[in-house]
């Protein structure tokens, strides 16, 4: 068996591709394609408010940014700066922990996948349901869903450019509607108190909340995985991971504060109530907005993760982890297609799997490929500190750990949760664990069919 040494150093060059003709992200496309692979906008937050009431709420959603978001996009600023990889994350915790651990955070964030991204799809169908109740019946939603992963995955075929023009442009049109609602709530003080709403069946504790808004504030590392299509990365990412942050913060935040003036109970919320909200805020026509909004967020997140995943198995092909098929580029676009195509047909398959259940798995498997992120930051402090970093996490040495503890702290919350929750007759703490400890038997399996590696593709190659 291959021990975890360090990778071969040929492999560890920042791999920029000297694609000319390509054009690179700069810095506010980068924040928009990031707003959408953690985000996606307000929606999804309403459990939130359901489980903990405005106040506490808005605490969640204040704290969260605060000790989960900022410690990791402070880790990823100095890790995207001074190692500008392809595969992002995996290519950190490879350089500084060898190629198990690599290959472990590799795996926990493509399992990890398969229950995040079906979720998406399934939202765009929901939201279209909302307007055209036909695609309710029969297969149609699940063809719908089938659609829009081909047309994302087409979409980034065609280049991180269009991907992120897309994100951006995305951005806009569902938030104004929020925006909207947030001008609209002060003239509405108090009138929402006595409402009328149809009962809810969320059961949302304060608890499940706390999850959910995990859930939405996680991600941030997603970005990383692109940064050989970034213009100046050691610059642009540590400014696109604080200024994402803090418009992710704000989108969640402002619109459930300008409701709370509006006196509507928090047991109205449950998933989906954003439509309800507006149409008591704005009439039909601004509901309409917000199931529109709903369905650009679905379409939107699915495509920016496409363009993050997607590159997890062309870095591995390109270090001879993975077969070299998966690091073959579209001529003209240089997207790994091969990957983008697999990815995608392994996501449509699974879009029947509900996903509210299993949140606590996504966040648990999220939580171990964070960790190996945090101690890759350590390691590295360690191991290599004279390697260039044109941002540093402050407070030296004990700054580097130091980051790490307030995320590793909400995911207890996570573990207490997971072990009460049951997915296929066992917890979804022992389901987890089976599922990170397949990633073991995977690398072995992986040794065992190329003891010597597999033959590493060419990694195109210009001075940063």
């Amino acid at each position: 068996m291959a021990t975890a040494s360090a990778p071969r150093q040929e492999v560890l060059v920042p791999a920029v591709s000297n694609h000319k003709k390509s054009v690179r992200l700069t810095l506010w496309p980068l924040v928009a394609a990031t707003f959408f692979m953690v985000s996606g906008g307000t929606y999804g937050t309403e459990d939130i408010v359901h489980g903990a009431g405005y106040g506490r709420a808005i605490l969640i959603l204040l704290l969260t940014p605060i000790l989960w978001s900022l410690p990791t996009a402070f880790m990823i600023g100095e890790l995207s700066s001074a190692l500008p990889f392809e595969g992002g994350y995996y290519a950190w915790v490879r350089r500084a922990m060898g190629n198990f651990w690599g290959f472990q955070e590799a795996w926990l964030s493509l399992v990890a996948s398969i229950f995040d991204m079906a979720i998406y799809p399934t939202l765009f169908v929901l939201y279209l349901n909302r307007l055209f109740p036909w695609f309710a019946q029969g297969h149609r939603g699940l063809m719908v869903g089938v659609a829009v992963v081909a047309v994302c995955a087409l979409l980034n075929i065609a280049g991180v450019r269009v991907v992120s023009t897309t994100s951006l442009w995305l951005f806009f049109a569902l938030s104004a509607p929020f925006a909207l609602m947030v001008f609209l709530s002060p003239f509405k003080f108090g009138a929402l108190a006595n409402a009328v709403t149809k009962p809810t069946t969320s059961t949302v504790d304060i608890l499940g909340g706390l999850l959910i808004c995990m859930w939405n504030y996680m991600g941030w590392d997603n970005a990383s995985t692109i940064a050989t299509e970034v213009e100046r990365p050691q610059r642009t990412y540590p400014r696109a991971m604080l200024a994402a942050v803090g418009i992710v913060g704000l989108t969640y935040i402002l619109p459930v504060a300008a409701v709370w003036l509006t006196g509507l109970a928090p047991t109205a919320w449950e998933t989906g109530s954003w439509a309800d909200i507006a149409g008591m805020l704005g009439g039909p026509l601004l509901r309409i907005a917000l199931v529109l909004g709903g369905m650009m967020s679905g379409f939107g997140m699915f495509n920016a993760l496409v363009m993050s995943y997607s590159r997890l198995p062309l870095a591995m092909a390109q270090d001879g982890m993975l077969p070299g098929v998966f690091a073959k580029l579209h001529p003209r676009s240089r997207a790994p297609w091969v990957a983008i195509v697999v990815c995608a047909i392994g996501w449509a398959t699974c879009l029947g799997l509900g996903f509210e259940r299993l949140v606590t798995i996504d966040i648990l498997l999220y939580g171990a490929s964070l960790l190996l992120e945090f101690a890759a930051l350590i390691v590295l402090r360690v191991r290599e500190p004279e390697l260039h970093r044109p941002f540093r996490v402050p407070g030296g040495t004990f700054g580097a750990i130091a980051v790490g503890i307030p995320p590793m702290v909400l995911l207890g919350f996570d573990l207490v949760r997971s072990q009460t929750e049951q997915v296929l007759g066992m917890s979804s703490l022992a389901f987890g664990l089976i599922l990170i400890g397949a990633g073991v038997a995977a690398y072995l399996l992986n040794h065992a069919l190329k003891p010597a590696g597999w033959a590493a593709a060419e990694r195109p190659r210009t001075a940063t």
